[in-house]
């Protein structure tokens, strides 16, 4: 086996952890399973992580990361604040319908983490990344567009991740692309009446 840095080794676990628990179900997916998807010995998760709740935290993160990652780069000014915050949300939109089971896997860490003892303050982390997240976009629409928001940014934040939690959530039980695209429209309407447009 080849010596890599451990941050990459880290992040080699990390990513093989995210497939093997959305194909095998987080609860199904043990650190064997993990390091065998890696190619990487039992000892070198250890070396990497103190614990299976500590790899979890770093999926965890490394999924939302992804997310916001790829949402903030499609922020940019279209010619209404309304498109603009439409464009956002068509991009995390994409990734859910390019990757749902990764979306699934989101929900399935919640549900793990807030059932298993000493687990449950990840499910808590999870849902702060995403209002800080939130927070970070909306603050980023407002300044390209450059608006002053007409209600609090952290209250926003918290309506984002609430909306568009249930709308994917949704769409992954059932499936209907021609009722989330509407209900897209209706959450950057909603937005777009909040902010200030």
């Amino acid at each position: 086996m080849a010596r890599m840095p451990s941050a990459e080794r880290r992040r080699q676990l990390v990513e093989a952890a995210i497939r093997a628990m959305a194909r095998d179900g987080v609860a199904r997916t043990t650190t064997r399973s993990i390091c065998a998807e890696a190619g990487v010995s039992l000892s070198v998760f250890h070396y990497c992580f103190d614990s299976k709740q500590a790899l979890l935290e770093a999926a965890i993160e490394s999924i939302t990361d992804t997310y916001v990652v790829h949402v903030m780069s499609a922020v940019e000014p279209r010619a209404t604040l309304h498109e603009t915050v439409r464009g956002a949300l068509g991009t995390y939109w994409n990734h859910v319908t390019a990757h749902p089971a990764e979306h699934m896997l989101t929900y399935e860490l919640t549900q793990y983490a807030l059932r298993e003892e000493g687990f449950e303050h990840l499910a808590r982390a999870q849902y702060e990344q995403y209002v800080a997240s939130g927070t970070v976009l909306i603050e980023q629409v407002c300044a390209v567009c450059e608006v002053e928001p007409k209600v609090p940014v952290n209250l926003l934040a918290h309506l984002l991740a609430a909306m568009i939690d249930g709308l994917t959530l949704q769409y992954l039980v059932l499936g209907d692309e021609r009722t989330a695209a509407a209900l897209l429209d209706a959450t950057a309407e909603q937005l777009v009446t909040l902010i200030g447009g």
